[in-house]
């Protein structure tokens, strides 16, 4: 007996009989290189596209030869490459850091492409922010399989100014986080099924994801852009991506905005749940009353790694550092460890309070364009190594051996990310900073142990 399959807009299984899109998890090949002390070089982009050639073996391929689970790059704004691109047509961008770049999957029905356009052009406007223009992303299409051609998004860029109302950077990164979650649900709310086939990747002052669903080798032929000169990066997150039991599509391939994830999440059900339920308890000084329009702040993931990257987003946007959030998301074993000090123990058992623990196994790389780390997650079953050269250069990867062209003369340092340990790297501060000063640092931020003892109420037999 037959069974005609029910798809959404994009190709993709919708929910039924047994079949549920939330129980999706991937396993990935994952990692980052990063020049230490932020200096912008081409050459990195092709290292980072080296290693994702070579993590080919992490990803699947279907009856289509040319059609894999996704790949992809996360890099910073090529400044001097896109300042080139828009002097051509007598545009003068910004400093860096005033204006932003975003990434965006487009319908490829003409009437939908403009409508899709038109949410980000309108939000843009009604957050006080200046449209500076569009630019077509170059692409060669005949290294995807016939398969994945028929549900190839049109790929462009959005660049936008930062307004006048709007002090710094940083103020301008949370502007863009709701222009485009204000662009998403003007259209997602009304029929979310029918726009699925639309997609911000990323949309940032700092940095920019290439990804899609291409075999590991053709990333590099099929972006056009990785082949500029100009096209420079001082770090880069690089993924492929392995479906163990969900279907790939363009939008899950990674990274995502802010990581990219080797494992699972398998809490993210209770995660998503307590975060909906904290809804109306949330504050920020820094968001203000743009809080309430980014909900629903998991609407547009579908995945387990794509929820945890929007959970890490507005930690983020909402005034955490990146690894103070990280640190909430994926905490250390503290109960009961007695070689954990009591300030950082505090500072754990304070913050089980308002987050939990979003437990894989899972091991995550992670940037924000000005750090660049990863992080184990306390089971440790998704191990990863590292490695330091002699000229500034920072390789961590889910495996050995991802970069032909280091000689082990030049490996000063190499190690293991541990059980619950964090690496981080800080380009502004231009040194790896260390688990221990890391945590102790963000430890001491606040009197955690005080306001414990104020406030906290045991229940005992």
């Amino acid at each position: 007996m037959s069974h005609e399959i029910r798809r959404n807009s994009i190709g993709l299984p919708i929910e039924q009989g047994m079949y549920d899109p939330a129980n999706e998890h991937d396993a990935c090949g994952f990692g980052f290189i990063a020049n230490i002390h932020n200096e912008p070089k081409h050459e990195i982009v092709h290292q980072a596209l080296e290693i994702v050639h070579n993590l080919d073996h992490r990803g699947a391929i279907g009856a289509d030869p040319l059609a894999g689970d996704g790949a992809g790059i996360l890099i910073q704004v090529p400044d001097e490459f896109m300042r080139k691109d828009f002097a051509k047509r007598g545009i003068t961008l910004p400093a860096f850091g005033d204006y932003a770049v975003g990434m965006v999957f487009l319908p490829r029905d003409p009437t939908k492409c403009d409508l899709a356009a038109a949410s980000i052009e309108k939000a843009i406007d009604q957050e006080g922010q200046i449209l500076i223009g569009w630019r077509d992303v170059p692409v060669d299409n005949s290294v995807l399989g016939e398969s994945v051609k028929e549900n190839e998004p049109i790929i462009r860029q959005v660049l936008i100014q930062r307004g006048p109302e709007t002090p710094d950077t940083d103020a301008f990164q949370r502007k863009l986080y709701v222009i485009r979650k204000q662009a998403h649900h003007a259209l997602w709310d009304k029929h979310a099924t029918a726009w699925q086939d639309f997609y911000v990747v990323s949309m940032s002052a700092r940095t920019i994801v290439f990804k899609g669903m291409v075999l590991a080798p053709n990333l590099s032929k099929f972006y056009l852009d990785f082949q500029n000169p100009d096209f420079k990066t001082a770090v880069a997150l690089f993924h492929q991506r392995f479906s163990t039991n969900t279907f790939p599509s363009w939008r899950l391939a990674q990274p995502f905005r802010f990581l990219c994830h080797n494992g699972e999440i398998n809490t993210v059900r209770g995660n998503i749940n307590w975060m909906n339920a904290r809804r109306h308890n949330m504050k920020s000084k820094v968001l203000g009353d743009d809080l309430e329009k980014l909900w629903p702040v998991i609407g547009d993931s579908p995945s387990d790694s794509s929820t945890f990257d929007n959970a890490l987003e507005l930690l983020v946007m909402g005034g955490y550092s990146l690894s103070h959030a990280m640190m909430l998301m994926i905490p250390e074993a503290w109960n009961d460890n007695p070689l954990m000090d009591q300030e950082r123990r505090a500072f754990y058992e304070y913050n089980a309070a308002l987050m939990e623990p979003w437990d894989g196994p899972a091991s995550i790389a992670f940037s924000d364009g000005v750090q660049i780390g990863a992080v184990l997650d306390r089971n440790g079953l998704r191990p990863s190594r590292y490695y330091v050269t002699s000229d500034d250069r920072v390789i961590l990867a889910s495996e050995v051996g991802v970069l032909s062209s280091v000689p082990s003369a030049k490996v000063i340092k190499k190690g293991r990310l541990e059980p619950g340990r964090m690496f981080l790297v800080d380009m502004k501060e231009g040194r790896i900073i260390d688990d221990g000063e890391l945590k102790k640092s963000i430890a001491s931020e606040a009197p955690y142990g005080e306001w414990l003892e104020s406030a906290l109420i045991e229940y005992k037999d």
